[in-house]
């Protein structure tokens, strides 16, 4: 298989974190795991570029670096209240043109709505910036409280952590969910959130902590296989049905039977990629009744069926996944905003 291409464009001053969102899934080396991406940086010129965090990085590319990615990651935009570089917009253009993924973290989306290429499609930034955005380039649809939204040819990301959701998104529909669990795994983070999620949960009354779902999550987690209530997860955290609908709202803007189904499709995927097994016994593994039950929220879910998605990701050491962006197959809420 061909390794990807990802630059990612920096400008100054420099977000560290965002930068480092893209650095973590696409240029980092792990063991046991097949590198499937080259990873540069570079700048309108190469030279010493300030951060946010008070310290400068070199950096040893200049725009020609953009020439020859398949996908360009714009990690944040800083001085959004000034125009952005003319060359900077022209390389970002002539990338798209060639066939490039371009990839907006946080305020990047602002530099990427300079390029016009926004204009009548949907996008999301950080929630504290996307009335600004709504209002300064009115013809690109902000949806503010969404995770991240992948339009196959442009993706972009709200703040922080969804900065890594994104990256752990493109990685899954580059190269499979194992692959790209496999990542998550190694930086300890949650392998799957939906794009469509809220970015933030609801604030509880400053009397009641939250309390995590996290034991419940693990506990369902571990029975896919059986079939699973909202009465039996309200039942395991000793609360209400009621009362577990709310939580679910209020730290995973879903609601439980809503994770319990992307957690059950997410399974499937990775048995489709990492065994034999057929349709019917992978429903039963992952608790989804049926071979035809299987496909019907297969497709809801991923857009494709699950034959075909083996024939894409099965075996995926030699799989094809050729083009920039990676998958034949589109990817699920991300390219749907919220379900």
């Amino acid at each position: 298989m061909s390794v990807q291409r990802v630059v990612a464009l920096v400008l100054p001053p420099q977000s560290t974190f965002e930068l480092a969102c893209a650095a973590e899934v696409f240029g980092v080396r792990r063991p046991g795991l097949p590198s499937r991406y080259a990873f540069q940086v570079c700048a309108e010129r190469p030279g010493v570029v300030p951060t946010l965090a008070g310290y400068d990085m070199a950096v040893g590319e200049g725009l020609s670096a953009l020439e020859a990615a398949d996908t360009v990651v714009i990690p944040g935009w800083h001085r959004r209240d000034h125009p952005a570089p003319p060359a900077v917009i022209d390389a970002v253009r002539r990338a798209h043109r060639r066939g490039a993924r371009l990839v907006a973290i946080c305020s990047g989306a602002f530099l990427l709505a300079e390029t016009g290429l926004l204009d009548h499609r949907r996008a999301t930034t950080h929630w504290r910036l996307a009335a600004e955005l709504a209002a300064r380039f009115p013809d690109v649809r902000v949806e503010p409280d969404t995770l991240y939204i992948d339009l196959g040819d442009l993706a972009t990301s709200a703040g922080t952590a969804a900065g890594i959701d994104l990256c752990l998104h493109l990685a899954r529909a580059d190269h499979g969910a194992a692959y790209a669990a496999h990542v998550a795994r190694h930086m300890v983070m949650p392998p799957h959130r939906e794009g469509g999620q809220l970015q933030y949960s609801t604030v509880p009354p400053a009397d009641r902590l939250p309390e995590s779902l996290a034991p419940v999550l693990d506990w369902a987690g571990e029975r896919l296989h059986a079939p699973l209530t909202l009465d039996d997860l309200a039942a395991r955290a000793k609360v209400s049905p009621r009362t577990l609908a709310r939580r679910f709202a209020e730290q995973l803007g879903v609601s439980p039977g809503r994770w319990l189904l992307q957690q059950r499709v997410t399974a499937a995927r990775a048995l489709l990629e990492e065994t034999d097994l057929p349709v019917e016994a992978i429903a039963a593994k992952v608790g989804l009744s049926s071979a035809a039950n299987l496909r019907r929220r297969f497709h809801s879910l991923v857009h494709t069926t699950p034959a075909a998605y083996r024939r894409s990701f099965g075996g995926h050491e030699d799989g094809p996944s050729s083009r920039p962006g990676g998958t034949p197959p589109p990817e699920p809420a991300a390219r749907q905003g919220r379900t």
